[in-house]
């Protein structure tokens, strides 16, 4: 019978010049294919922390698209093989994440993704959403992921929760705001108040000023803006940024929020969800 002895491998397949074969490939490959009979005694559920383990101690970054232990290994972004994935795990995957130690494979939300797999992560997350509510909710969905590469759960959280403002007396039309360092920022916003449109135009310290500003030209009331906080999802730059607000209006404080990968639009979404609570 002809074949190899042995096999000389390591972790992740690091070795000098162009590397040598990596462990949890082989180990994998051995473990799926049963007709093979052969045992390596390897605790494969131990291959991804040593992995990552590896990776950190020598400085050396696994690449994504790695076989095994790579970020997209178990990861589908895909509509059609998301659904395919949440009916039989088994039709894209032959192997079992849980063997090499990952808790599960990742449905990665993105703009190809479907209904199916919005719903199944709502699921997971707790929220369940009737079939049009789940509707407004994915076509909220695709036009954040046209803006933001990968979608995570806290955005989900928040796209589960912003049809609340359908109902609201008062939305955002339209806002743009012209800033930069050296002039004074300028901002011209439209108003939908009851399905009457309305304009306004206003100049401020900074493009939130001028956008708050330019709002309370159009919205004639005494508001105090009592507390402004803004707050990153995660860490990368094209993230959705979290407006938190505190307006008090007739001795008595309202709270808002808002969430947008625009973080001056967030701000003036959140002033509009506090103007919406007042009580007259």
């Amino acid at each position: 019978m002809n074949g190899a002895r042995q096999v000389e491998v390591t972790i992740n397949g690091i070795g000098e010049r162009a590397g040598n074969t990596a462990l949890e490939e082989i180990a994998m490959i051995i473990k799926s294919h049963h007709e093979i009979d052969i045992q390596t005694n390897i605790n494969t559920q131990k291959i991804y922390p040593t992995s990552r383990m590896v990776s950190s101690l020598m400085n050396m970054p696994v690449q994504p698209n790695k076989a095994i232990v790579g970020r997209n290994a178990f990861a589908h972004s895909s509509g059609i093989h998301q659904d395919g994935v949440l009916k039989n795990v088994q039709t894209y995957e032959i192997i079992d994440p849980h063997d090499v130690g990952i808790d599960d494979n990742s449905i990665v939300l993105t703009a190809r993704s479907g209904r199916a797999a919005l719903k199944n992560r709502l699921n997971i997350l707790g929220v369940n959403l009737e079939q049009d509510k789940l509707d407004k909710v994915y076509e909220e969905f695709l036009k954040l992921a046209d803006k933001k590469k990968d979608i995570n759960d806290d955005d989900i959280l928040v796209l589960a929760g912003a049809d609340r403002s359908v109902n609201h007396r008062i939305k955002l039309d339209y806002l743009q705001v012209t800033s930069g360092v050296g002039v004074r920022s300028v901002a011209s916003l439209g108003l939908n108040i009851s399905g009457e449109k309305f304009e306004a135009c206003a100049s401020g310290n900074g493009p939130v000023d001028a956008a708050i500003k330019a709002l309370k030209k159009i919205v004639d009331r005494h508001m105090t803006l009592k507390e402004f906080t803004i707050q990153a999802i995660s860490k990368g730059s094209d993230d959705v940024g979290k407006v938190h607000m505190q307006v008090e209006y007739d001795n008595q404080i309202y709270y808002g929020f808002g969430a947008n990968t625009d973080i001056i639009a967030a701000s003036v979404e959140a002033y509009i969800d506090c103007i919406n609570k007042f009580k007259s």
